[in-house]
This record gives C-alpha cells, sequence and structure tokens, in this order.
C-alpha cells in the first residue's frame, strides 16, 4: 500500500494568521491576506505552525514598538547592537530568545520554510526597523532562520 504523503509544515508569523501578537495588540491578517495566500499557494499543500518570536521571548501584547538600535540584526546576534523600544528599554534578550525559540520549533518539527511577517525588528526579510526607520534587512528572527539555512519568504 502507498504511504500517504504528509503535508510540509511551515512557520509562518502568527500575525499573519489573525492571532493579535503585534506589539499593538493587533494582527497583520487582513493587511497581508495577499500575500501570504500567494506565498503558501505556490507551496503546495502544507501544514501551517504559527509562531510569534517575541511573544516566545517573553515580550508582553500589547507592547512598546521596538527597533535595532544602530546597525542590523547580524550586528545584534554577534552581541554589538541592541533592540530597544522607544523609550530606549533594552529587550535585546527577548528578541534573541524567540528567535532561538522559532528555530527551535524548526528543528523540532522538521520545518525547511518559513513565511514572515515584512517590516518587523523579528520577522522582517526585505526590511525592518533601525533607530526608528525602515530599512534594507532581515529582522533578528529573519536572520536567524537564514542563517541556519531555512528559506524565508516575506509577506
Amino acid at each position: 500500500m502507498a504511504e500517504v504523503p504528509h503535508p510540509e509544515p511551515v512557520l509562518v508569523s502568527a500575525c499573519l494568521l489573525g492571532l493579535a501578537c503585534r506589539y499593538d495588540a493587533c494582527s497583520a491578517k487582513d493587511e497581508a491576506r495577499a500575500g501570504l495566500a500567494a506565498a503558501l499557494g505556490e507551496l503546495g499543500e502544507v501544514e501551517v505552525v504559527g509562531f510569534c518570536p517575541e511573544q516566545a521571548g517573553g515580550l508582553a501584547t500589547p507592547r512598546p514598538p521596538a527597533w535595532i538600535e544602530a546597525d542590523s540584526a547580524a550586528a545584534v546576534l554577534r552581541g554589538d547592537d541592541r533592540v530597544v523600544t522607544e523609550a530606549g528599554v533594552d529587550v535585546t534578550a527577548a528578541f534573541v530568545d524567540g528567535a532561538e525559540s522559532a528555530l527551535a520549533v524548526a528543528r523540532q518539527r522538521g520545518i525547511r520554510r518559513a513565511i514572515l511577517k515584512e517590516r518587523s525588528p523579528s520577522c522582517g526579510l526585505a526590511s525592518t526597523h533601525v533607530d526608528g526607520a525602515l530599512v534594507d534587512g532581515p529582522g533578528v528572527t529573519a536572520r536567524v532562520l537564514i542563517d541556519a539555512g531555512l528559506d524565508v519568504r516575506g509577506v
């Protein structure tokens, strides 16, 4: 008898799925609906695994907006930069813990692909926030997943 194939598990930013886990206690489901549908559609049959690295890192919802202080996610992960709130509170440990938790889930579940929320200091792929401005480059979680070899897409 032929073995029934299992859908491929794909890590997806929980806010894209409708979970109100963003810093402002909202989701990004409505604003990203078409992009998420297109990205998932390209992959075929998948098992969606929702994940919010900021909550997994211990941050509350709602929470103050945060951004990479001066340079990049890579610098944060090297210990050469921080993630701070608009009031200057250092939340680097929570962002790094959340990114490491995302990678741990990916490894535990055999996940090779992720679809993440753009313009996030955690999940942004093509753009993130540095020093309060939107800049090119990934957020902390996106950088960790890319460095681990996952195929990461931004929505």
